[in-house]
């Protein structure tokens, strides 16, 4: 079997009190993952459970207490900055925030074909809007007057969100981590999402799903760890997750689910991976 695309080894974060009075605390407590190419993977708890904390860590962004973290097979604490740069120019990342996520004064399509033309170069520019327009279109948005507006108006959030899923598929990652990212979607759009993101792990690209909603990490996963104050409290596939929870908290979480009637798109038919 390859190296993993991304893995964890008891990994723990702690973060001291700013104010120096209170001790801090444990945000990740011995998280093991291991995640291979074309895989996907759903992280699940509600807000404070360390689902952000554990994606910050596969991205560098922080390091962790204890524990080691890899990243295309390299160990990122002992990766030089310029190396690390060169593995997160392979990861795309759609953060929780979409407002402070994207640049404010570009256009719509400028801001989705932005990256694109940071790593191929201003020659690229023609081959980057193309790109950009196709994507935006598998996400819903093709209306001229929306891809031509700023991203600081006129949008909504959930357009927003589109948007900033798009800018993370441009460069065609080979590891996606979505926060959260169809939190201020409607039901049949949250279902097209999920079509598009499950397409790209068909296609090869590895995903990281963070969601409190067990329904929708079983749409968007075939395997979910469930998180609990920073320590895992379950992990198996999201089928078995919903239908057949062990652990308390995760029987919590699928009570905690609406009615069948809300939670099912325009077509009737229920969320399941790969649809």
């Amino acid at each position: 079997m390859t190296n993993p695309i991304a893995k964890t080894d008891k990994v723990s974060v702690f973060y001291p009190s700013r104010d120096g009075k209170n001790s801090g605390q444990w945000a990740l407590r011995n998280i093991s993952l291991s995640l291979q190419q074309g895989e996907s993977l759903a992280l699940i708890g509600e807000s404070g459970s360390g689902k952000t904390s554990l994606l910050r860590v596969l991205l560098g962004l922080i390091s962790p207490t204890e524990g080691n973290v890899e990243l295309f097979g390299e160990n990122i604490d002992k990766c030089s900055h310029s190396q690390l740069i060169e593995l997160r120019r392979r990861c795309g990342y759609v953060p929780q925030d979409p407002y402070g996520s994207l640049p404010p004064t570009l256009t719509v399509l400028d801001a989705v074909a932005e990256p694109w033309i940071i790593v191929n170069g201003r020659k690229s520019r023609l081959e980057a809007y193309s790109k950009a327009r196709r994507l935006l279109k598998t996400l819903g948005i093709e209306e001229e007057r929306i891809l031509l507006s700023r991203v600081r108006s006129g949008l909504s959030g959930g357009q927003r969100q589109r948007v900033s899923i798009a800018r993370s598929l441009i460069l065609e990652p080979a590891l996606l981590l979505c926060d959260e990212p169809t939190s201020m979607q409607d039901a049949s759009t949250r279902s097209e999402i999920i079509h598009v993101l499950n397409e790209r792990v068909k296609e090869g690209m590895a995903m990281v799903f963070v969601t409190h909603d067990l329904y929708l990490a079983r749409g968007a996963a075939k395997r979910g760890i469930v998180l609990l104050e920073g320590e895992c409290c379950e992990e198996n596939s999201t089928e078995a997750l919903l239908s057949a929870p062990k652990h308390a908290y995760t029987r919590a979480l699928v009570a905690a689910i609406p009615t069948l009637s809300a939670i099912r798109g325009d077509s009737g038919k229920t969320l399941r991976q790969g649809q």
